[in-house]
């Protein structure tokens, strides 16, 4: 049995809809009795909620054992997450490592953690993906100032770079009564903000109720929530363009609790290169969808995922991309540089672009970025808009985001934490932050 208040400390790697299933995970395991300290503190239990999106997210799984066992040698490591799902057998070699659960175990996490001690073999438990077929709403309230709600799961999507569909399994989504019930949930704790997550969240409604049809729309999710009380902000995180139907984007342009930010992932600005990728939609569409949300919500923050270095992307059709984004009306850029993944389409495609130049690349379209942002701001300034503070206090500053993603500092005020306050921005600070004027 489980002895009486084993300390848990949490670590997130990745997505959004990661820190929902981390906070859920953590709210199981209260009610079990267990206390959570903060990571940098000694724990009896170690939980890693790993990514596997990148090269570089698996690396980091591996320092973040290191660091917890340093914190306290003895601790009881246990690694869930798609890294997990993906690659149990490797992290089982990781020095220190206990227990692995893949995507349908980790909710059954306290199961696994009523005897807790050290063994010389790591334990496995990892199903096969096709079994990761139900759905686990979640929600993240707490650590931040907005709750990532957790509206979908999964993907049916087969691009030829990714491993997600392979570690979250088919494309699902939570009931349209739970995701209003978890929202009404969080708005009762007094949060003033809510971002939608999932893997491909504009495919909502796919997996409701464990029908392979659609229930509901996403349309219809967002008409929903629209409804909740108390709620002052919603916030729709990435969603694939060809799902940002102009229906979602008219709705939003009139509602007042939908933000004016999307982030809507590109890819590539290459027709050739996404048809390699296997993406749903050409740059025609993608240039579409921008330009509606521009004629609609002037002052809308829009954000572009983008990768480089995809195999086959010559020099040519690197500056298609770069020349396609340095015309496009966007604020900000994640970019992203291509790395091999097993069991992918792309790991076994001709033309691969070398490191160097991956890298390459990847700098040029962050400076772009850059002057994306800093051309978004200024656009912004003289304006009135609301900010929505934080808790940090850096220096003697704080700092928070307009409903359109501008991030705004002003002096401390402990009483401002969680506040929406109208502001005037004012000027651009040598960090890139808005200054304001009350």
């Amino acid at each position: 049995m489980l002895e009486k208040n084993k300390s848990v400390a949490f670590y997130t790697l990745g997505c959004k809809l990661n820190f929902a299933e981390t906070s859920t995970i953590a709210r199981q395991l209260l009610k079990e009795g267990f206390q959570k300290v903060l990571f940098e503190e000694a724990a009896d239990v170690y939980i890693i909620n790993t990514c596997s999106v990148t090269e570089n997210a698996d690396k980091e799984c591996k320092t973040i054992v290191k660091r917890a066992l340093q914190i306290n040698p003895k601790a009881f490591v246990c690694i869930i997450g798609c890294y997990a799902q993906l690659k149990p057998e490797e992290i089982a070699k990781i020095e220190g490592v206990d227990l692995v659960l893949g995507a349908k175990e980790k909710f059954n996490i306290h199961k696994y953690l009523q005897e807790i001690h050290k063994e010389s073999e790591t334990q496995i438990h990892s199903c096969e993906i096709d079994q990761a077929d139900f759905f686990i709403g979640s929600y993240s309230i707490g650590d931040r100032t907005r709750a990532f709600l957790k509206v979908q799961d999964g993907c049916d999507y087969k691009c030829t770079y990714c491993t997600i569909p392979l570690a979250r399994g088919i494309s699902r989504s939570s009931t349209l009564e739970n995701v209003l019930s978890q929202a009404q949930e969080i708005s009762d704790k007094n949060i003033k903000e809510i971002v939608l997550t999932g893997v491909n969240i504009g495919d909502y409604g796919k997996g409701e109720y464990g029908n392979k049809k659609h229930e509901h729309t996403f349309l219809d999710l967002v008409q929903g929530l629209d409804k909740i009380s108390g709620i002052e902000r919603i916030r729709i995180s990435s969603i694939e363009p060809n799902l940002l139907k102009n229906e979602t984007i008219e709705f939003v342009s009139k509602s007042k609790k939908f933000v004016p930010h999307f982030h809507i992932p590109l890819q590539s600005g290459s027709d050739d290169i996404l048809k390699k990728m296997k993406r749903r939609y050409l740059t025609n569409l993608y240039e579409d969808r921008v330009y509606k949300i521009r004629e609609l919500l002037p002052d809308a923050c829009i954000g572009v995922d983008v990768i480089v270095g995809f195999p086959g992307e010559t020099e040519q059709k690197f500056m298609e991309t770069y020349t396609f984004l340095q015309n496009l009306p966007v604020s900000y850029l994640h970019v992203f540089t291509y790395s091999e993944r097993d069991h992918t389409e792309a790991i076994e495609m001709e033309g691969i672009v070398p490191i160097s130049e991956r890298k390459k690349r990847n700098k040029m379209l962050k400076i772009l970025s850059e002057k994306k942002r800093q051309a978004f701001y200024e656009s912004q300034l003289g304006k009135v808009k609301t900010a929505l503070w934080e808790h940090e206090n850096k220096n003697g500053k704080m700092y928070g985001y307009t409903e359109n993603y501008v991030r705004v500092t002003k002096n401390y005020q402990e009483q401002s934490i969680n506040q929406l306050e109208k502001v005037s921005l004012n000027t651009i600070d040598h960090l890139g932050n808005v200054e304001i004027d009350i």
